[in-house]
């Protein structure tokens, strides 16, 4: 990956942080504040997104960011069945629910597409 732009101009690294604020805001509601175990992990999940995208950006091989790619997906999985959870016991509504769900869809199809983009480059 070119290090010109920076990871930055990641759409998925974009919409990842976009994720980060929305878990952060959901994650203060009086019921969703209280339940540390939740609250932390959906948080950390969440980070691990952004982070991933971040730190296979700055490695030196498209082997090594594919790996990273890899695993923010993987934290957006993690997210979302999270979220299924925090619905479940009612910490957030079906609209809070369907928004930040969609979200993580759209940060799994672009990182997705990068993972293909940067295995087809690495084919060549």
């Amino acid at each position: 990956m070119s290090a010109d732009k920076g990871f930055e101009q990641i759409i998925s690294w974009k919409k990842a942080r976009t994720l980060n604020k929305e878990i952060y805001r959901l994650t203060k509601g009086l019921e969703f504040s209280k339940d540390f175990a939740l609250r932390d992990q959906i948080r950390r999940a969440s980070i691990s997104i952004s982070s991933n995208i971040a730190e296979g950006y700055g490695r030196k091989t498209d082997k090594e960011f594919i790996y990273f790619l890899n695993i923010a997906q993987a934290s957006c999985y993690e997210v979302k069945s999270q979220l299924y959870l925090a619905f479940d016991i009612a910490y957030i509504t079906k609209m809070e629910f369907e928004k930040v769900f969609l979200n993580c869809d759209e940060i799994s199809k672009t990182v997705y597409g990068l993972i293909k983009h940067l295995t087809k480059k690495s084919d060549n």
